[in-house]
């Protein structure tokens, strides 16, 4: 039987004002859940309201008691003149470095700032994919990742659902939600698009 670790009844999520449509889901540890829909439908605003950044104006958001969360977004932080390297930032998020690709473990001791887009994309979601939480909150995670780099993070994001995690992504990428999710949910806009 899975254990429930996060559930949505009726959430109507945003940031000054409602943004979004009255969703129900229920994420059991173990399961991969996509958020997909049309640009506008409030999937990372969803995402934000279950991480405490947006506000819930609707409905019932309920966590596991003492849940830990961790949430990748899509802002970039400033890297100009931030002299951190890869496994400095692993080693700030609690995250290890076995399991990298060689292609990106061979770029731990580099400055996050000297890295490609791609490469510090990736390290920043390995950061998150590692963190000790039990539920991981992912706004599309593929972005910058070529087609290595999408299979790895597939293949890790299986491993952390069958150690039991929770996870909700977000994506538009429709073959990698397929391959990935166990379940989709299709959000529409507040305006119906």
């Amino acid at each position: 039987m899975s254990a429930a670790l996060l559930r949505l009844e009726q959430v109507v999520a945003g940031w000054t004002a409602p943004a979004t449509r009255p969703l129900d889901l229920l994420v059991d540890a173990g399961s991969i859940v996509g958020l997909c829909g049309a640009n506008g439908a409030g999937k990372s605003t969803l995402l934000a309201a279950v991480a405490g950044r947006a506000q819930v104006f609707h409905g019932r958001l309920w966590k596991k008691p003492k849940i830990r969360c961790a949430l990748q977004t899509q802002e970039a932080p400033p890297l100009a003149g931030l002299p951190l390297s890869g496994r400095e930032l692993l080693a700030l998020t609690g995250a290890a470095a076995d399991g990298l690709p060689s292609w990106l473990a061979d770029c731990l001791e580099r400055r996050l700032d000297r890295l490609s887009g791609g490469q510090r994309h990736y390290l920043g979601l390995w950061a998150i994919l590692n963190a000790p939480a039990e539920l991981l909150l992912l706004d599309e995670p593929t972005n910058n990742l070529d087609a290595a780099g999408v299979a790895h993070l597939g293949a890790a994001l299986r491993r952390r659902a069958g150690a039991g995690c929770g996870i909700v992504l977000v994506s538009h990428d429709p073959a990698f939600v397929a391959a990935t999710c166990d379940r989709v949910c299709r959000l529409e806009a507040p305006d119906g698009r």
